[in-house]
């Protein structure tokens, strides 16, 4: 049956999305759902978690946005039931869509009121994927998430992208005539996204050559082995760090060439956005980073080895060749009029492939037919979700514990008598 006989074109629904709400990766992916789908849809926000109250931009304070309670409790997505389900209730919400949610309950106080529930997926371990069940249907944005979720009977594959109108080239030119000017942005996950990496490879290219670095914490802390290369390229001229968050389209224009030798990422938010705005890039040759970069728009690095991350997460960690990553750099030193063709293809190709608008044009539809799946009941899925739940809980345990012996000895007591009782 078609979206018009389904009432889909006819009948706007209201669409919760639960997310991070400010200046960060989870932000930026609430924001462009949101752009996807407030044309056909009524949608609200629901701010979790994060320090909003030093936010400036007007974009982050929309009206239709509402802020979480702020907690001190140590569980990641950790949620206020009465405050969500008020939430809930008070702009009739039909369907929930969850950005990263580690914390299971909220999306079984919606199963229990019969919201609809949808998963952007981008975390999860070897242990949890069975417990995506409880979502209505899922939304996966790059090939390597829809391959593990494949199972579920509502996942849909939605090839991520970026907004081109916004992120987009300031000049053809390079930054400095003359020299090859390397961006990298490091965020707050400066290790994870490879920011010592691109520092040791730079540091022994022969030529000239500059380094801009953003990131969002201090470095010289971050890495304190890599302090004194630091300050000595800086007194050199040869490298720029800048250290504060930057609104979209951020700071691609300061760079010839993106490098972006990420140990891990979910999505990769910034390869996209560095094509978009022109800038050939030099990654690992490593999902998610290889779905987007070829040779035409850049440079992948090979992966010497694997190793999985401490919290468990579902794909291992990647150590990239770091000679080759020298390698590829010093080709851009040493053969500028390249990069320059490789600019050009990064924008054709992100206006080709890469752009939101397009890829994202069934959204609205996919959320205007959803639907409230019938489940069976799955005794090993339960126990599996309590496992999980209680050692989300151990953290909070064992501050309790710290704190206020007393109290928790008499919570493990309650524990114990009502646990028995649930099967009643």
């Amino acid at each position: 049956m078609n979206a018009i006989a389904r009432g889909f074109a006819s009948t706007p629904r209201r669409i919760g999305i639960v997310t991070t709400w400010l200046d960060r990766g989870g932000g930026y992916v609430a924001r462009q759902y949101l752009s996807a789908l407030e044309s056909a849809h009524n949608v609200f926000i629901y701010a979790r978690g994060g320090d909003y109250d030093s936010i400036q931009e007007p974009f982050w304070n929309l009206p239709r946005v509402t802020r979480a309670p702020q907690c001190s409790i140590p569980i990641v997505t950790w949620i206020d039931r009465s405050d969500f389900v008020a939430w809930l209730e008070t702009n009739r919400i039909e369907i929930v869509l969850f950005n990263e949610q580690h914390w299971w309950p909220p999306v079984q106080w919606c199963n229990d009121l019969g919201v609809i529930t949808c998963a952007y997926v981008d975390y999860y371990t070897p242990r949890t994927v069975p417990l995506f069940a409880l979502y209505d249907m899922l939304i996966c944005n790059t090939k390597r998430h829809d391959s593990v979720f494949r199972w579920h009977p509502n996942c849909h594959y939605v090839p991520w992208g970026t907004e081109t109108e916004i992120f987009r080239p300031n000049s053809a030119r390079p930054v400095d005539a003359g020299s090859i000017t390397f961006f990298h942005s490091a965020g707050l996950s400066p290790r994870r996204k490879g920011a010592d990496l691109v520092l040791r490879a730079f540091s022994k290219i022969v030529g000239p050559a500059r380094l801009v670095l953003h990131t969002q914490l201090d470095l010289g802390r971050a890495m304190p082995r890599l302090r004194g290369m630091m300050s000595r390229l800086t007194k050199e001229e040869r490298l720029r760090v800048i250290t504060q968050t930057v609104p979209a389209p951020g700071l691609y224009h300061l760079g010839d060439a993106y490098v972006y030798p990420s140990r891990l990422d979910g999505i990769g938010l910034s390869v996209p956005e560095a094509l978009a705005c022109g800038l050939p890039v030099i990654t690992c040759d490593q999902p998610p980073m290889n779905e987007f970069v070829n040779s035409s728009n850049g440079r992948l690095v090979p992966v010497q080895r694997l190793h999985p991350r401490r919290d468990g997460y579902y794909w291992e960690q990647c150590e990239i060749d770091e000679g080759m990553l020298l390698l590829e750099m010093q080709h851009c030193v040493d053969d500028a009029a390249r990069v320059d063709e490789l600019k050009r293809a990064a924008r054709t190709y992100a206006e080709a492939e890469l752009n939101w608008k397009h890829n994202s044009a069934g959204l609205s539809e996919i959320f205007g037919l959803a639907e409230k799946r019938v489940r069976e009941t799955r005794p090993e899925l339960e126990r599996l979700l309590d496992e999980v739940r209680a050692d989300q809980c151990r953290p909070v345990a064992c501050a309790i514990h710290r704190t206020s012996p007393w109290l928790y000895t008499g919570l493990k007591r309650a524990y114990r008598t009502l646990v028995p009782l649930r099967g009643d």
